[in-house]
């Protein structure tokens, strides 16, 4: 799981130094890169840059940081976790410091999941079988208050958490390896991936609504274990906090 990871970032790192340069050539150069050195239909199970329909490597990879974006959060959540909580000076966090982490995020067309090639092949290649949308907003939720709170807790599940966000926005906080929350804000057409075993937890924003595709492999499972849950053999940032 850690090779896959690796090579995972090694890819899309290429991809945004590419991007970075404005090389003319990016595609090709990409595409033989995934072909000749990642392999992504052999055992990762991340489809490649060639398997998306009507994308080129600058439409996949430009605009992600539209959708989701990142940063290390302040001390002071117990105001209103709602709040962005910035710290002072800002510091940013770039997406590639995610994928270091095992957090892959992606844009995705929102307005037509329903008919949507590309997320179909992220399903088949993924394993995910199953799926339900989930809309969170206080009209729709009686115990509203109630249950951001729980979603709040910091804890973390055995299988991967995925969520592209349909409408509306929320924060997604993660800890790095030294322990510190990242806030990772996703919005309409961002789609992430939190790996299994990786502590985190999730809150609206101030907008107070999110519509939400929950995606899972093979049956869904929402088993949370509140920290410290360490000893599980998921708690795969365990083995390189130090």
């Amino acid at each position: 799981m850690v090779i896959k990871r690796a090579l995972l970032t090694k890819f899309l790192l290429l991809a945004l130094l590419v991007l970075q340069t404005g090389e003319v050539r990016a595609d090709s150069r990409l595409e033989s890169f995934v072909q000749d050195e990642l392999q992504f239909g052999q055992g990762l199970g991340l489809p490649s840059i060639t398997s998306f329909h009507g994308y080129s490597v600058d439409d996949i990879m430009n605009g992600v940081d539209a959708v989701v974006q990142a940063w290390y959060m302040d001390d002071t959540t117990e105001e209103d976790q709602r709040l962005p909580h910035h710290r002072q000076p800002d510091e940013p966090v770039p997406l590639a410091k995610l994928l270091d982490l095992g957090i892959v995020a992606m844009r995705l067309d929102a307005d037509n999941h329903e008919n949507d090639e590309n997320l179909t092949i992220i399903r088949g290649q993924r394993g995910y079988m199953h799926m339900d949308i989930v809309t969170l907003t206080p009209e729709k939720m009686a115990n509203y208050e109630a249950m951001i709170k729980r979603f709040f807790e910091e804890h973390l599940h055995t299988d991967e958490e995925v969520r592209y966000c349909l409408e509306g926005s929320g924060y997604f906080d993660v800890r790095d390896e030294e322990d510190r929350w990242i806030r990772v804000s996703v919005r309409k057409g961002g789609l992430i991936v939190v790996p299994a075993g990786i502590y985190h937890r999730f809150t609206l924003d101030t907008n107070n609504y999110i519509k939400a595709m929950r995606l899972f492999s093979g049956g869904p499972d929402w088993t949370a274990y509140n920290r410290p849950h360490d000893h599980l053999p998921a708690r795969y940032l365990s083995s390189i906090d130090h």
